[in-house]
């Protein structure tokens, strides 16, 4: 019995084995027959939906070990191999939305952001979709309105759409159909719809960001309490109005709530004392008023708090006044009264700014004693008594700013071991005594700005340790002594102003070492003896002002020799001799040398009327051509032997000419042999033609690179010929032309001017364009059809399709090509003022033909448009081209060239606009200066725009990003991909002129 009960057992056993392998079995034939299922669905969106793609999906082929799991950008389940996450970012792709990629039902997670894709989404594409946890489809082109959902998401908890090109409203269908919402992206987009009511549903939110949109005005939601888990709230730039509801104490959870750029009106409410988890709080740049409320003091997390450029009025509450906070900002308000002493009592504050308001009295006696305090500025206020002896007692503080107030007292020893110091600004002030020397040796120190007060001294050689300093500018003070030559070794500096002292004794000769200087202002001063002639070799020299001196000897020729050097003012010294004809080298916007003891002929070239005042006051000078001084000795007449030989030359003169004729004509048939074409479009292009064409009545422009012309061909086609300026053809450089211009030639995006074909002769090279219609944006705003008007939309327009444009040489051509001269002249205009970039890559093709040429050889753009590291690195980079896109947004608003005499004098439009936000430059988000601190805002926009509420707003926000593009170090300017989505971000659908 045993053993028959034992071969039932073992039975048994077989049977449970057999089926478990069965089991097994069937698993394993599933999980294949899945992943083989997998497999087909991604491969037949790749062949279908995937377009523009470099080679990251090369991976993607179906006898790949393991796939799909072992494919780039797909993601599976340890363990089943079922495919759960689609991470494609960053791919380059173009196309419309995939949805098929839904079909996979185990996908949860799909990435599709920082692509090219396009066209609208639509209902059917969420409910394929409706397994997903999340969703990513931020940074693509996509547009039309946002679609209502027909299906409940029950699993979606992340949902990003930003920055794409939806308008319309929020679909309500959100407020009910993503019941585990935790994560919801829809900010840098075209909404234009009103905030909804039904943002307070989703109480299971996290995150809300819904900023940058041009939302009709229109409240909060006044529940918008009910969002008790609610961390993030960014509801910046998006027409907010009305006032921040009390509810706002319910959002207990919050730890950045920004309302800032908006119209929010009336009190901060007292229960913003309730976000005890709070860590960073803006709200600047809004209508607030009123008092701030007294209850902050259960804020404990708080750090960042910045309720400026609003009209609140007060004195600052002392519960938010005592908080550990790291930034302190309360700028540009109407804050009135004193700094409450109870400020000096916070341990942990980094930051403390309250700049343009009205504060007075004098600065906490104890500030920085309890504080390791990094960034102080309370300038443009109306405070007085002595600056406060520890503001450094931490050995942390690096920027201290308190220009424009009434501070007075001698400047501090103390501050003397202040070496964290990088960058300080303390003019206009009514600060005296001696500067301590070891101030002026604190070796990390950049910017030193001490202009109008009473401070006396001289610069002490310890000035030597100082070897980062760049901007040196003391002037309006009472300095006085030689200045020592040990300045000559601080090799970073680029800007000396020391004019309005007392000053004395020679120039170093040794000044030719500071190789980066910019600028050099030492007028109004008691230097004597002669300019150093070493002073020549200070190429990057943009400005030299030693007027109202005692300077005496010649004018050094080497002057003439300065590549940059465009203002030179030596009036009223006692320089001697004749003015040098090498000075006509210069392109000067500014030139005196007027109340010398200056004698002889002025050169010829001179003769201009805006010299004219140049001279004056120096009774030894003589010109024909130069209204107000005496006539140099007139020329004996011409005997009768000199007009014979003039006869003689003139009968040599004609027989040269028709001598030259004929070898002009038999060139110009060689030519026509010699050319090789290469064309890049289809057409056929007449060689003789072109050649016949390029005649004098035909020339539309002048470039630094060539002579335009307009050509029309016997089949109707016009095009723009673009001959090269000095270009000597060498066998070892054809190659290498014809190879760049091939690059050009394969050019295809609709904001760059199509380069139709080129021409390669003996000492000959032709890049034929097609010929654009209404000329150039400088043509339509400054020339001939400066009558056009172009509107505000219409200017907007202009300027993203030219950051397209430029945007594409710099990040979508392989090499990329940086354009080196951006400018009006340089962005045609099509016959809906459709904008197209011209003129790129000519000096990146140029310029290895052009090294040995003196005039040539280096092309770096059009005054006014160069960024300014070109003049200490003579090096140009995409970010050289977003400076100079930057100076054409500002021309684009103002109308003006960028070196209009409206700006004032030695001021261009980017300087007048700096100098009106000097203030704002030190502010702790540098990347998004605010415009409501432009001073001379009104002056600056074109008043032929006549812009509308909207308009105006708008033209604000393109204001700010123009500064941003032209900050003064690269690093802090946009690239041209990311200014593009910066002008989606903030501003209106691109529409052109119809």
């Amino acid at each position: 019995m045993n053993h028959i009960k034992r071969n039932n057992n073992m039975m048994k056993f077989d049977n449970l084995k057999l089926q478990a392998t069965s089991i097994c079995l069937i698993m394993m034939v599933s999980l294949a027959s899945s992943a083989k299922r997998d497999v087909g669905v991604l491969l037949e969106v790749k062949r279908r939906q995937l377009k523009g793609y470099d080679n990251e999906l090369d991976d993607w082929l179906d006898s790949a070990r393991n796939a799909p799991c072992s494919w780039t950008g797909i993601s599976c389940q340890e363990g089943t191999n079922e495919v759960v996450s689609i991470d494609l970012s960053s791919f380059n792709l173009y196309g419309e939305f995939p949805a098929d990629f839904c079909r996979i039902s185990t996908l949860r997670n799909l990435n599709l952001s920082n692509n090219s894709l396009f066209g609208t989404l639509n209902s059917s594409a969420f409910s394929l979709c409706s397994h997903l946890v999340s969703l990513n489809i931020s940074l693509n082109y996509f547009v039309g309105f946002l679609p209502e959902l027909q299906t409940t998401l029950i699993n979606l908890t992340s949902l990003d759409v930003s920055y794409n090109n939806f308008t319309g409203e929020f679909p309500s269908s959100f407020g009910y159909s993503l019941p585990e919402i935790q994560l919801l992206h829809l900010e840098g987009n075209l909404f234009n719809g009103s905030i909804p009511g039904f943002f307070s549903n989703l109480t299971t939110l996290t995150h809300l960001i819904f900023c940058f949109n041009d939302l009709f005005p229109s409240q909060l939601p006044s529940d918008i309490g009910r969002l008790t888990k609610l961390e993030s709230l960014d509801a910046r730039s998006t027409n907010l109005i009305g006032p921040i509801p009390n509810s706002i104490g319910g959002l207990v959870s919050i730890k950045l709530l920004d309302f800032s750029s908006n119209n929010l009106s009336g009190k901060v409410p007292g229960t913003i004392g309730n976000l005890k988890n709070a860590e960073n709080i803006q709200l600047f740049s809004n209508g607030l008023s009123g008092e701030l409320p007294d209850t902050f003091r259960n804020l404990t997390l708080l750090t960042w708090f910045d309720a400026s450029e609003n009209n609140l009025s007060g004195r600052i509450p002392e519960s938010l006044a005592s908080l550990d906070l790291l930034s302190f900002n309360l700028n540009d308000n109407s804050l009135e009264g004193a700094i409450p002493e109870v400020v000096a009592s916070n341990p942990n504050l980094h930051e403390f700014k309250v700049f343009n308001n009205k504060l007075t009295g004098s600065i906490p006696f104890d500030l920085g004693l309890n504080s390791e305090l990094v960034h102080f500025d309370v300038s443009m206020n109306n405070l007085e008594g002595p600056l406060p002896q520890k503001l450094c007692y931490k050995k942390q503080l690096q920027v201290l700013i308190i220009f424009g107030n009434k501070i007075s007292g001698n400047f501090p020893e103390v501050y003397g071991e202040c070496s964290t110091l990088s960058r300080v600004r303390m003019q206009d002030n009514e600060m005296l005594g001696k500067i301590p020397d070891a101030f002026w040796s604190i070796s990390g120190i950049e910017h030193l700005e001490m202009s109008n007060n009473h401070l006396q001294g001289s610069i002490p050689p310890s000035i030597v340790d100082a070897e980062l300093l760049k901007q040196l500018l003391i002037s309006g003070n009472d300095f006085s002594g030689a200045l020592p030559d040990v300045i000559c070794n601080l090799r970073m500096m680029a800007i000396v102003d020391i004019s309005r002292n007392r000053f004395s004794g020679q120039l170093p000769s040794c000044i030719g070492n500071l190789k980066k200087l910019l600028k050099f202002d030492g007028q109004e001063n008691e230097l004597h003896g002669e300019i150093p002639k070493q002073i020549g070799s200070m190429s990057e020299l943009t400005e030299l002002n030693l007027s109202h001196n005692q300077l005496s000897g010649n004018i050094p020729r080497v002057l003439g020799s300065m590549p940059v050097l465009t203002y030179l003012d030596l009036s009223r010294n006692s320089l001697s001799g004749r003015v040098p004809v090498e000075l006509l080298k210069l392109n000067l916007n500014k030139f005196n040398v007027s109340d010398n003891k200056l004698e002889g002929e002025i050169p010829s070239g001179f003769d201009k009327s805006v010299y004219w005042s140049s001279f004056n006051g120096n009774p030894g000078l003589c010109s024909s051509g130069i209204r107000g001084l005496s006539s140099c000795t007139k020329a004996k007449p011409a005997s009768f032997y000199m007009v014979a030989v003039l006869s003689v030359l003139a009968v040599i003169l004609l027989g040269s000419l028709i001598w030259l004729f004929i070898k002009a004509r038999a060139f110009r048939n060689k030519m026509r042999r010699s050319w090789k074409i290469t064309s890049f479009h289809q057409g056929r292009f007449n060689e003789h033609d072109l050649l016949s064409a390029l005649i004098e009545e035909n020339l539309i422009g002048k470039g630094g690179s060539g002579l335009v012309y307009r050509v029309r061909f016997k089949n109707g086609q016009t095009v723009a010929a673009k001959r090269l300026f000095g270009v000597h053809k060498k066998p070892e450089s054809e190659e290498s032309f014809s190879s760049e211009v091939e690059t050009l030639g394969k050019i295809r995006h609709g904001n760059i001017v199509k380069l139709l074909f080129s021409c390669i002769g003996d000492d000959f090279r032709v890049l034929v364009y097609e010929y654009i219609e209404n000329g150039s944006l400088g043509d339509v705003l400054h020339g001939e059809k400066g009558g056009v008007l172009l509107d505000w939309p219409t200017r907007f327009s202009i300027a993203v399709g030219a950051a397209q444009g430029l945007a594409y040489l710099h990040h979508d051509c392989v090499p990329s090509i940086i354009h080196r001269d951006v400018k009006s002249n340089n962005i045609l205009l099509d016959e809906d003022y459709r904008p197209k970039v011209a003129d790129f890559g000519l000096a990146r093709i140029l310029e290895k033909d052009l090294e040995d040429d003196p005039i040539m050889s280096r092309v770096a753009g059009s005054y006014g448009y160069i960024a300014p590291e070109y003049a200490y690195t003579m090096k140009v980079t995409e970010k050289s081209d977003v400076y100079s896109f930057g100076v054409l947004l500002l021309e684009l608003i103002s109308g003006k060239r960028p070196n209009d005499s409206s700006f004032g004098e030695n001021k261009d439009i980017v300087k007048f606009v700096t100098e009106s936000t000097a203030s704002y430059s030190d502010r702790a988000s540098d990347y998004e200066p605010k415009i409501n601190g432009y001073s001379n805002f009104d002056q600056l926009v074109d008043p032929r725009i006549d812009p509308s509420p909207y308009d105006y707003a708008e033209i604000k926000k393109v204001l700010d990003l123009a500064v941003s593009c032209t900050s003064a170090l690269p690093a802090d300017r946009p690239s041209m991909r990311r200014v593009v989505e910066l002008l989606k971000e903030k501003t209106r659908p691109v529409s052109f002129r119809k």
